[in-house]
């Protein structure tokens, strides 16, 4: 007797297992390959968003020197003002308590004719450590005291080349090479034997502590690991921006999602009717969003791969240091493809679930589901959002002002500021819907097609919510850059920007004084001040220098023994106080009338006349009085300030004089401090090289305009740059509406709706979303800038009072009327979709 056993069948999973959905991953991939041109515009956003994170991240965290600059294979440094009896001793106490100690001794020198400094070094080019911060060019090391080494830099600014003698510091050398540090190119010095440094100016000593404290080892003792632990780094700023990036393309990406998941009904319907679950037809959406992501992410690494290849070599010499081909921040690159992939499969979730809830028959008949409405909670969440926000970038601005943040602890700052800026965006996107709302209430005597277009995007706001969202951050983004920037600029006791215009230039009769717009009378310690013959021969020289620029106009600068500041309680005065002679005020065109009679100080600096703290000191005391206060022997408290918009706005010019009125009352001394050179045009490098040899010459330095951007460049680029990355959201956004409210178009074509008012349409929708998205976005960007300054040591409205009125003007009124003429212009040709309704 026989028994056949039969094997109880498998049971088949109800989602079709892992074989279902594999069939409709490779669907969708074959959907993407073969519909790549209606998801052009997001694959085109993430590639250049991975792009622009690895070259950006690759220039942020490459362009700063390298980690050990200065240390060369050390992990210590010990510094020394003057190799001096006791820093001898310390140096031999380093020898005998850790082993073998790298010195290196320098003295600064003046290039004649120039502000511009550079180093004497001695230094043994075989010492343990201080190797690899140098590296031979060409010729060979100095080997005894009659020779030396300089680097590039030095050679060209002292027109020296191999061969030529160097004269400097009281002795002659012939220069047997050119060197140069690989850690840091901005290092310029001329390198000599040990022993030939006779009065050093900074004595640093390397060496390994091992597992010793630096703070055990005495205040001047620095380790690598100190010096690089910081919060604030490159890769953390890349990656934050990163993240920023990609939030704004979810925003726009739900949108295209949804679009396309539309597009597809039809043939997910199909699938839907075949038996495939709600799981699988999600899948569809989901799968082709990660496989947009996958996509974006590696292309954008090639082409940020290749233009970082092409790039490298101009950034080695704008970052003067060696950078490695495949030296770059390979976590911040890996982190941000993954972002990328994930931002498209997030952004593919909302549009996968909508669509898997379509009934079958629904889908087959290509009805699209209906819009949800807003949540009602979101605008209030949002607004309390706000207010969080609000009070934590005050509280990261108490930390950044407070002792633990110089101390260098700055863990508590960086998580306030980033959980408030990441809570300031999610209120930002929670709120901007419900603008619509208001607007179209507030729209009620509009034209029918303006009245329509508003209503829809009131009524359906979840759909057009995600892209206000992201218009909202766009312009957050540039009024925070404006804001802060317009405040930074505006403060009118620490004053910055650039130091002269591009057609001026100071010629100082002070050989010594090297640091741009330095007094001789303001240093402790004074020094001497040329007079008689030599400052006529001086005065002879500068105008003869003011002469081949073509400018006969040179206004000599006078200053005296004073000093302007703010009370102990806050910073003191930034930049130099000329006096207002009479040929200065009449080459800025100031009338003697224009001066009020009792006036000490006339400034252009916006707001200072306001300020209530101010400090006039003169005389033996200028440096400040004994026991604090202000005794009216030689100090006046808040002095007489007008404000003369006329004066030069330059940190080194006369933006800020002292009245003749103030120079007799107070009896102070004046002496020559310069001779300001304004030139027709802009002066060429050319010029600049030789006004400074010319100088050089007589024993003057010459200071020219600096690299600093001014306020205006500034908050331009930053207005430009905040309304055109609004427009092209803006422009996508408008597209996928519309191609997701074709129906309600077509109805409109069908009840003999005109062109125009197709236009009509699409222009007030842009428009709308781009006010509200401005509004919004220049509300949140005053809520983050208050909040930041309240606790800071600025007061509040002084640090606000610099409204930058002209770009926020550009936003609220230029943003939307671009919009609007975009969209009616846009919406010129009329859909394929509205004549015909599309087979699948």
């Amino acid at each position: 007797m026989s028994v056949t056993l039969h094997e109880r069948p498998r049971r088949a999973a109800r989602n079709g297992g892992v074989p279902a959905r594999r069939a409709v991953i490779r669907w969708a991939w074959r959907l993407l390959r073969r519909e790549w041109r209606q998801q052009l515009l997001i694959l085109a956003l993430i590639t250049a968003a991975v792009a622009a994170t690895f070259v950006g991240s690759a220039v942020a965290t490459s362009t700063p020197p390298p980690a050990g600059a200065g240390f060369g294979t050390a992990t210590d440094m010990a510094t020394f003002p003057t190799l001096s009896p006791h820093a001898a001793a310390e140096i031999a106490a380093l020898r005998r308590r850790f082993g073998p100690v790298d010195v290196i001794e320098n003295q600064t020198l003046s290039v004649p004719g120039s502000v511009a400094t550079y180093s004497l070094r001695a230094q043994d080019t075989r010492g343990a450590f201080g190797r690899p911060m140098l590296s031979l060019v060409r010729g060979h090391y100095p080997r005894g005291a009659g020779q030396a080494a300089l680097t590039p830099g030095v050679a060209a600014e002292l027109h020296l080349r191999l061969g030529a003698t160097w004269r400097a510091s009281g002795s002659a050398r012939r220069v047997v090479g050119i060197v140069a540090d690989p850690q840091n190119l901005l290092d310029e010095f001329a390198l000599v034997a040990p022993g030939q440094v006779r009065a050093p100016t900074l004595v640093t000593a390397l060496f390994d502590a091992g597992l010793a404290a630096p703070s055990a080892l005495g205040p001047n003792v620095a380790s690598r690991a100190s010096a690089t632990a910081d919060v604030l780094n490159p890769a953390t700023i890349s990656l934050a921006a990163a993240t920023l990036g990609m939030l704004l393309i979810a925003l726009v990406s739900v949108g295209g999602f949804t679009v396309l998941a539309q597009r597809r009904l039809r043939s997910i319907g199909m699938l839907g009717a075949q038996g495939a679950t709600s799981s699988s037809l999600g899948l569809v959406v989901r799968a082709n969003g990660a496989a947009t992501g996958v996509v974006g992410a590696a292309a954008g690494f090639a082409l940020g791969l290749v233009a970082w290849l092409a790039y490298r070599p101009r950034l080695e010499q704008s970052a003067h240091h060696v950078i490695g081909a495949f030296q770059l921040p390979w976590l911040v690159i890996l982190v941000s493809m993954a972002l990328a992939v994930l931002t498209a499969y997030l952004a593919a979730v909302r549009p996968a679930r909508a669509i898997s809830r379509v009934p079958i028959v629904a889908a087959l008949a290509g009805r699209p589901p209906a819009p949800r409405p807003a949540r009602r909670w979101a605008a209030p969440a949002g607004v309390g959002l706000l207010v969080l926000a609000f009070f934590l970038i005050g509280l990261a601005s108490a930390q950044a002002t407070s002792a633990a943040a110089e101390s260098g602890d700055q863990r508590t700052l960086v998580l306030a500021l980033v959980v408030g800026l990441v809570v300031l965006c999610a209120g930002v996107v929670l709120v901007a819907p419900a603008g619509l709302a208001l607007l179209a209430r507030a729209a009620g005597r509009a034209p029918v097609v303006v009245r329509l277009a508003l209503r829809d995007l009131a009524r359906y706001r979840a759909r057009s919510g995600a892209a206000l969202g992201a218009i909202s951050l766009s312009v957050l983004i540039a009024v925070i850059i404006c804001v802060t920037a317009a405040a930074r600029y505006g403060d009118a006791i620490d004053y910055v920007g650039p130091n002269l215009a591009a057609n001026q230039l100071i010629i100082y009769p002070r050989a010594a004084a090297t640091t741009p717009g330095a007094s001789c009378l303001r240093a402790p310690g004074g020094c001497p001040v040329p007079a008689g013959a030599q400052l006529a021969a001086m005065a002879a020289r500068a105008r003869g220098i003011a002469s081949t620029l073509g400018s006969g106009r040179t206004v000599r600068l006078e200053e005296t023994d004073s000093v302007l500041q703010r009370d102990a309680a806050g910073r003191n005065w930034d930049g130099p106080v000329y006096v207002a002679t009479p040929q200065l005020l009449r080459a800025y065109g100031i009338a003697a009338a224009q001066v009020s009679p009792a006036a000490d100080i006339l400034t252009m600096r916006p707001g200072l006349a306001a300020e209530t703290r101010m400090q006039f000191l003169y005389g033996a005391t200028k440096f400040g009085p004994p026991g604090g206060g202000c005794p009216p022997s030689y100090c006046r408290a808040n002095p007489r300030i007008q404000q003369v918009s006329a004066l030069p706005s330059g940190t080194s010019a006369p933006n800020t004089v002292i009245t003749e009125h103030a120079v007799r009352q107070f009896r102070l001394t004046v002496t020559t401090a310069g001779w300001l050179i304004t030139a027709p045009g802009s002066l060429t490098a050319g010029q600049v090289s030789a006004a400074q040899h010319a100088a050089a010459a007589a024993g003057l330095t010459v200071e020219a305009r600096d690299s600093i951007p001014t306020s205006a460049e500034i908050l331009d680029a930053a207005t430009v740059f905040g309304i055109l990355l609004a427009l092209g959201i803006l422009a996508m956004s408008v597209g996928l509406l519309r191609a997701e409210t074709v129906s309600d178009l077509r109805m409109l074509t069908a009840t003999g709706a005109a062109r125009t008012a197709r236009r009509a349409i699409s222009a007030a929708t842009a428009g709308a979303l781009a006010l509200i998205g401005a509004v919004i976005g220049v509300a949140a960007g005053y809520i983050a800038a208050i909040g930041f300054f309240r606790a800071s040591q600025l007061d509040t409205l002084s640090a606000l009072a610099s409204v930058p009125v002209a770009n926020l003007l550009l936003i609220l009124v230029g943003l939307p009327l671009l919009a609007v003429t975009g969209g009616w212009v846009l919406a010129a040709r009329e859909p394929a979709a509205i004549a015909r309704r599309p087979l699948e």
